[in-house]
């Protein structure tokens, strides 16, 4: 759905189907513990549906950026957003643990799922309420508040045109856009075997309690902090004096991030039962990651921003095929008795993926516009 996601927000404007993602999913969190009493299959077909509406939400969310960000400032605009993923598994994490083990509230476990949804039914409505497609649509802007925001994102480009087609032709022959595609699925891969599979390795080789478990595995994602200001540093070495060009710091950044998330992650898995060596290793490895995730969650804005929820859509239709892969061969790989030594294989494989994707993106990927992408009127 990544893909329809993209050209559904890039016609349509992503208000409506950001606010309905999260009011659908939220309603299927809600019923999930009730499905799960049903029967395994309900439970299951309840799950899949849940990642078949999710595939909007990123897609919705990039036409929105490129509608309300300068593009000078997109860095710092893209990471402070996507702050809320690195916030949300720190909450949700803490939250999951100390719920899981209050049996009196709700029966334990489904206390999760009642909880989450709940909020994400609160916020939809708020959101609903605030936000507006762009700033032309928006109907309390002043005059003087307008008139800037033709100026930093261009006259009428910040309008949702319905008539805007994109040469898909050109965009699947693309370099940039698959070096993107291959970039972000190295960072999926990764990031995926930090949330999903950090809290195993905690549980089975360092021996931490369900409570234990959710407080320290979610330390590590405590780093996403680091986003804001990484975004920032970025923006600023495009910017007088340094003038860096786009495409020479988003290889930068992407490649430093890329090699030293899995540089940390190798050493983790020799750790052995030092605890605290192991959380600090992983808190420095997320913290790492801001480097890249400020080039793999950016870089569709650069290569065209009209089509930004749609190249969002392509790349992050291929980053989930690792986010689907990583925990089934994860699993695969501890699967006998989930020692410290599988580990260390599961840790080396990422410290290869983000290799891979290193290679792919500082090669074929590009920070400039794609020459066949619609040329609209942005100061940049």
């Amino acid at each position: 759905m990544q893909i329809p996601g993209g050209w559904l927000a890039d016609r349509y404007g992503g208000k409506s189907l950001v606010g309905g993602t999260v009011l659908l999913s939220s309603f299927i969190t809600l019923m999930s513990p009730v499905a799960a009493r049903v029967h395994l299959g309900v439970f299951l077909l309840l799950r899949i549906l849940l990642g078949l509406v999710a595939g909007f939400l990123f897609p919705a969310i990039h036409t929105l950026i490129a509608r309300w960000s300068a593009p000078k400032n997109r860095s710092l605009v893209v990471s402070t957003i996507y702050l809320g993923v690195g916030a949300g598994i720190v909450v949700a994490m803490t939250l999951s643990g100390m719920l899981c083990d209050q049996r009196r509230f709700a029966g334990g476990w489904p206390s999760v799922f009642y909880a989450f949804g709940a909020f994400g039914c609160l916020w939809s409505a708020v959101w609903s309420l605030l936000v507006h497609d762009s700033p032309s649509t928006h109907p309390r802007m002043s005059s003087a508040e307008r008139e800037y925001w033709e100026t930093a994102v261009g006259r009428g480009a910040d309008a949702v045109d319905r008539s805007q087609r994109l040469p898909w032709r050109r965009l699947l022959a693309s370099a940039p856009v698959w070096a993107l595609a291959t970039a972000f699925a190295a960072n999926a891969w990764g990031f995926t075997t930090l949330a999903s599979c950090v809290p195993m390795f905690m549980h089975d080789v360092l021996g931490f309690d369900m409570t234990k478990n959710g407080l320290l595995s979610a330390v590590p994602f405590s780093a996403a902090v680091l986003l804001i200001p990484v975004g920032w540093f970025a923006d600023r070495l495009r910017s007088p004096p340094c003038r860096m060009s786009t495409n020479v710091v988003r290889k930068l950044f992407l490649a430093a991030g890329f090699v030293l998330t899995g540089g940390l992650l190798a050493l983790a898995g020799y750790a052995g039962c030092d605890r605290f060596l192991a959380v600090a290793l992983m808190f420095l490895a997320v913290a790492s990651t801001s480097l890249s995730f400020s080039v793999v969650s950016v870089n569709q804005l650069d290569l065209s921003p009209p089509h930004a929820g749609k190249i969002m859509g392509l790349t992050n239709a291929v980053a989930c095929l690792a986010q689907i892969a990583a925990p089934h061969v994860v699993g695969a790989m501890t699967y006998h008795r989930s020692t410290r030594s599988e580990w260390q294989h599961v840790f080396f494989l990422a410290a290869g993926v983000y290799a891979f994707g290193t290679v792919v993106f500082v090669v074929f990927g590009s920070g400039n516009r794609l020459k066949w992408q619609n040329r609209l009127n942005v100061n940049e």
